[in-house]
């Protein structure tokens, strides 16, 4: 697949009661006075995802577009579509290009399909903490994942965090690496996730998420891994009879545009939205994970069996593992490589 993006005769649609962005043709646009942003002049971006709005995403974005609507004085509006209600899981990269939404947050296992780099975060116990998480995001390797970005005409703007992710399975207790043995488990399209399982001798099959409960309920997959957020309110623990609490990959999120459509907005518009999304990340991080440890809570009233990982039972799968970051060495540069090492490091007593 190409790393270009296909050529487009329109620009991602912004409502604008004067026809601010008008007379866009293939490629060119006139210009637009930044300086001169009247109170008739409204903005209307779409932003979709794909979870439960009771979800740290779901809440994120209800939040973000709370606070664009108060610091533009309802100037500008962020009309958010949780649960896949615009466009799908498989679809959105797609949209956004297409101009049907504006502003999309695919999670990072989500992105690497078309861009490998980004499986970094789906590495099998990379982050021994939160810390090291944030620091991954906003640092050097941050900033080497948003430039690969750029090759799609695509723009990275935050990242937002949901949690460390949980494994479950209809079929039986996963407590020691060879209980995988011979289950089909739903993963994102990550080629390090399906070499994730295929280490603990399983099979990964990729899964929309939007697809996920069906294809548990059906016995199209034995089990899947997930936050505790998403796996409450979207009810997979429901068609699940055995939850391991192993915290043993992190998921995040990044919150996408289109870097045409956010080149021509006018620069208050943007200044507005990269405040809210700034804002809205200090929030994220802080309440994620109260936000899980409150639906994991919730999830243990139900009929789950759930068990908590022992640190002899973490040693055990981490060296099971192993073979998952030779696959990974293989995929990205060295210096991105490195950045994993050090990562790692931070581990060794």
């Amino acid at each position: 697949m190409s790393d270009q993006p296909k050529s487009r005769c329109r620009l991602p649609a912004v409502v604008l009661s004067f026809a601010l962005l008008a007379a866009v043709g293939c490629g060119t646009q006139r210009a637009v006075d930044n300086e001169q942003w009247g109170s008739e002049e409204k903005t209307v971006i779409k932003f979709s995802h794909v979870v439960a709005e009771n979800t740290p995403k779901g809440l994120a974005a209800r939040r973000f577009a709370d606070l664009v609507r108060v610091k533009s004085k309802g100037r500008i509006e962020v009309e958010v579509f949780p649960n896949g209600q615009l466009v799908g899981d498989d679809e959105e990269i797609q949209a956004l290009l297409d101009g049907r939404v504006q502003l999309i947050a695919p999670s990072t296992g989500k992105l690497a399909e078309l861009f490998p780099p980004w499986q970094i975060f789906d590495l099998p116990y990379a982050f021994p903490d939160q810390e090291s998480v944030v620091q991954a995001m906003e640092g050097p390797i941050g900033q080497t994942l948003f430039r690969t970005l750029q090759r799609r005409g695509l723009r990275g703007l935050v990242m937002w965090d949901n949690g460390w992710k949980q494994m479950t399975s209809s079929r039986r207790p996963l407590v020691n690496p060879g209980d995988f043995a011979g289950q089909r488990f739903r993963v994102q399209p990550s080629q390090v996730l399906i070499e994730q399982f295929k280490a603990l001798g399983a099979a990964g099959v990729p899964v929309a998420f939007d697809q996920t409960f069906r294809a548990l309920e059906t016995g199209l997959v034995d089990g899947q891994e997930n936050t505790p957020s998403n796996i409450y309110w979207k009810k997979f623990h429901e068609v699940q009879r055995y939850m391991t609490v192993s915290n043993h990959g992190y998921l995040g999120y990044t919150i996408i545009t289109n870097a045409l459509f956010w080149e021509n907005l006018p620069e208050d518009v943007r200044l507005i939205l990269t405040e809210a999304l700034a804002e809205t990340t200090t929030w994220v991080r802080v309440n994620a994970g109260r936000l899980n440890q409150q639906d994991l809570d919730r999830i243990k009233m139900g009929r789950i069996e759930i068990h908590i990982q022992t640190e002899e039972e973490r040693a055990a799968w981490k060296a099971a593992l192993r073979p998952v970051y030779d696959y990974f060495s293989r995929e990205v540069d060295s210096q991105l490589m490195h950045a994993v090492r050090e990562l790692e490091r931070k581990q060794e007593p």
